[in-house]
């Protein structure tokens, strides 16, 4: 009995203290007050259902009436969708004959409103790529509109609609073969939008401040060119924006835009040089090099020259020049005979001759290194676009133009450098040999001398 005591007592402390942990604590030592507590506790739990049951039985009738209205809503609203689908039926129909009735009465003018469309659209797809345009830009949204209503069954293309259609083919037309001035915003080349007076010429070129412009079809505005044409072409732009009457020459593209486009995108020489690339940097360095020692060998001979030129028309006062050196040996050989001053002569001019054709060789070489040079570049250019065939294939040529682009650029290259070298190596060279050819001329006529004197 003892034990059941406390059980019910750790039952009913632990009830309370899963309810009420504050009053745990203050009540933990009475008992009888603790049975007290879940005795009024047990009689609060029995009010509160059977307060709440009550209020349920109470509610019941009402619930049964709001369930009764909801089944009558829904009954309600079958019998109206039912109803909406037999007048959509009937209203479908209608306009099914109604639909048949205007494709009978309209005959041989449904032929027309196709041939309207057609010739819409064809006209929008054209004043959408031309110059006009930019100056007429109203007209896209007619056309469009016009587009797509004569290409609906229920809606027809009204006689202004036909009017306005032939205008503005008939405006495209006129403005071909005009020279007009307008005003527009216009794209730089950096980005910017600004107002700018533009020049039109038919629906071929436009111009403005002296450059050349394209029409941007995705901008659906005029844009100046990013690098503009040779001057040659930019000098007659000037005269055509300033002009009011008469002819003036003007460089006209009547592709409307496309040669001009190409043209502005071929390489400068500029560009064309660096797709050398390396071995086209380094033809074109030994060929200035190269041009570079002709020049100076060219101005030292042509000294030395004038000087055996002056030398030989004073023989008796030895200069310092190869003829005077020449001379001076002579004259320090006075007493000596015909052979020994034959050997003392040969042997004077022989030290004269490698000043003479000094670094000449090195023009031959270069002449001879630089169309292996370009042979090279056409080899390297020629794998790199073997190369690009192995990876992409042969769909896009533009892959492989850049080492075709190398392959040909340094081959020019090498010939450009070879068959100018060719012939400052000929000028130099010939040079040397008409001093060298002085020099044995004279030497020849002091043995002569020489001989005569001695019998």
């Amino acid at each position: 009995m003892k034990k059941l005591l406390i059980t019910a007592v750790a039952v009913a402390t632990g009830f309370i203290g899963y309810h009420a942990p504050v009053v745990q604590a203050a009540t933990a030592i009475d008992v009888d007050q603790l049975l007290r507590q879940v005795q009024q506790g047990r009689t609060r739990d029995s009010d509160i259902n059977r307060q709440r049951i009550e209020r349920f039985r109470a509610e019941r009738a009402q619930q049964a009436n709001l369930l009764q209205q909801a089944k009558n809503d829904k009954l309600a609203e079958e019998n109206r969708s039912k109803a909406l689908d037999r007048l959509f039926e009937t209203n479908d129909g209608e306009i099914i004959e109604l639909e048949q009735a205007v494709q009978d009465r309209l005959g041989d003018l449904k032929e027309l409103f196709g041939v309207i469309q057609q010739v819409a659209g064809d006209a929008r797809a054209n004043f959408d790529i031309s110059m006009t345009q930019a100056q007429f830009p109203e007209r896209s949204v007619f056309m469009t509109e016009l587009a797509q209503k004569v290409g609906q069954t229920n809606r027809l293309a009204s006689v202004q609609d036909i009017e306005q259609l032939w205008f503005e083919i008939y405006r495209e037309m006129v403005e071909t073969g005009k020279v007009t001035k307008f005003t527009t915003e216009l794209i730089d080349t950096d980005g910017s939008l600004a107002p700018a007076e533009v020049t039109r010429v038919g629906v071929f070129n436009a111009v403005s401040d002296g450059q050349f412009l394209y029409y941007n079809e995705d901008a659906k505005k005029l844009q100046v060119l990013s690098r503009q044409p040779a001057g040659r072409y930019l000098s007659k732009v000037g005269a055509v924006e300033t002009s009011t009457s008469g002819l003036e020459p003007f460089p006209l593209d009547p592709s409307r835009g496309t040669l001009l486009s190409n043209l502005v995108r071929s390489p400068t020489l500029a560009e064309k040089f660096h797709q050398g690339k390396e071995v086209g940097y380094i033809i074109v360095t030994i060929g200035a090099i190269g041009v570079l020692l002709a020049i100076w060998r060219l101005i030292v001979l042509m000294g030395v020259s004038g000087a055996v030129s002056r030398q030989a028309k004073n023989l008796d006062k030895p200069g310092n020049n190869p003829l005077g050196r020449v001379l001076k040996v002579y004259h320090d050989n006075p007493s000596a005979d015909v052979e020994t001053l034959e050997l003392k002569l040969s042997e004077a001019i022989i030290k004269e001759t490698p000043k003479l054709n000094k670094l000449i060789p090195i023009l031959k070489i270069i002449a001879v290194v630089a169309p292996l040079m370009g042979l090279l570049g056409t080899v390297t250019g020629m794998i790199q676009t073997f190369q690009q065939i192995t990876l992409h294939g042969t769909g896009d040529p533009k892959l492989m133009a850049g080492g075709i682009s190398t392959a040909l650029v340094t081959t020019v290259l090498g010939l450009t450098v070879a068959i100018p070298m060719v012939f400052l190596h000929t000028i130099v060279s010939s040079r040397a040999k008409r001093v060298s050819q002085v020099l044995n001329e004279q030497a020849s006529g002091m043995v002569a001398e020489r001989a005569e004197a001695t019998g």
